[in-house]
């Protein structure tokens, strides 16, 4: 018996070494996969965090440009109310004087015009002005031998333009 014993003994330890070795095996890869999720939990976070933030800056773009909208519009309507008050003086005075209203009106135009100035707006479309089919909208022709070619000859309602945006196109007649 005594020799079974060490035969028994020997086998056992083999199996024992076998298991040991495995443990530390299925431990790494468990530390592993734990390392892996915390990764994944990371990147999940971010993502999250990163689409927040983008619908928040949507949001907030969205109502920057809203401000920004509205800015523009009570600008543009504060150059504009003087206008409005001068043309509501002249309806209001009793004057039956012709030349005092026409005075009047033509203060209150060039008020308007200087108005429209400050707010970058150009007029265009003179006699004598090349034509121009980005500025000038033509309604009518005329062949005249002793003007150039495309010219504008009449002007019946002028163009307005801020920059190199055209706001109305200037309605012409041309020539040749």
């Amino acid at each position: 018996m005594s020799k079974k014993e060490p035969e028994t003994k020997e086998p056992e330890l083999e199996m024992e070494a076998p298991e040991e070795t495995q443990e530390p095996e299925v431990t790494v890869e468990k530390s592993r996969e734990e390392e892996l999720e915390e990764q994944l939990a990371s990147a999940k976070d971010s993502l999250l965090r990163t689409a927040a933030e983008y619908a928040n800056y949507r949001a907030r773009s969205a109502k920057e440009k809203e401000q920004s909208f509205t800015n523009a519009k009570c600008s543009v309507i504060g150059e504009i109310l003087p206008v409005i008050d001068n043309l509501e003086r002249a309806i209001a005075s009793d004057a039956g004087d012709y030349e005092a209203l026409q005075k009047g009106v033509q203060m209150t135009l060039d008020g308007l015009k200087a108005s429209l100035e400050k707010l970058g707006v150009e007029a265009y479309g003179e006699n004598g002005d090349s034509f121009d089919p980005n500025f000038h909208n033509a309604v009518m022709h005329v062949e005249d031998e002793e003007l150039g070619e495309n010219v504008v000859t009449d002007v019946f309602q002028k163009g307005y333009k801020v920059g190199d945006k055209v706001i109305r196109a200037a309605m012409v007649k041309t020539a040749n």
